[in-house]
């Protein structure tokens, strides 16, 4: 009798130990899960902040230096193209010809670029015949009415001579333009642009004083 209650007693001990062992493995387990998921609450807003995240998403937004850019390169290269026009019919050298629809070739695709910016912003493109270059200052190489009509009524070594001195200035000043923009802006494609054209009209303006140097 003795003997069965040892053995009941110690049975009973035995399963008391197992059930403390269960229960603090229970609570154990729980800590762990209610650890692990407060380390991913807190790591979430962490990867949500993210610097490099925030930057991103400011990537490729246009400030007011890109706006005063496109707004003044249209009427420019307008002008531009708007001279290279009349050397077709009116310049002697073939080389002022060839320059000419090199000129028009690579500006009329810039205003319709130019143009798309400035309405994919939300901003009006200047007006057909607009001269406004938003601050740029100068004119930009711009040539005046009186200056556009003499070169409208010259032909032949006179036009050659007339349309290279004035599209220096003119190139001239669309390179001011494209390093201000290139220092200033931030419209990535706009930068792009600024850089093909100091790097194209910088060359053309060398041809020129080639060929003025030629006269």
């Amino acid at each position: 009798m003795s003997k069965n209650r040892s053995l009941s007693r110690r049975t009973a001990i035995s399963r008391s130990a197992i059930r403390r062992t269960a229960a603090v493995v229970v609570a154990g387990t729980a800590s762990f899960v209610l650890a692990a998921c407060g380390s991913a609450d807190e790591a979430a807003p962490a990867a949500t902040k993210s610097p490099s995240a925030s930057s991103s998403a400011a990537q490729g937004r246009p400030n007011a230096a890109d706006i005063a850019f496109a707004k003044g390169m249209i009427p420019h290269h307008r002008q531009a193209v708007e001279m290279a026009d009349l050397a077709a019919s009116r310049a002697e050298s073939a080389e002022v010809k060839q320059l000419a629809a090199e000129i028009e070739k690579a500006q009329d695709p810039e205003i319709r670029t130019l143009s798309g910016w400035l309405a994919s912003w939300g901003e009006q493109a200047p007006a057909e015949g607009a001269t406004d270059h938003s601050g740029h200052g100068a004119g930009g190489g711009m040539m005046t009415a009186e200056q556009l009509a003499g070169l409208q009524k010259s032909s032949g070594k006179a036009f050659d001579t007339a349309f290279t001195e004035l599209m220096i200035k003119h190139h001239e000043g669309a390179v001011a333009m494209a390093r201000t923009e290139q220092g200033q802006g931030a419209f990535p494609e706009a930068k792009t642009m600024a850089e093909a054209i100091i790097t194209s009209q910088t060359a053309e303006i060398d041809r020129m004083n080639g060929l003025l140097g030629k006269r």
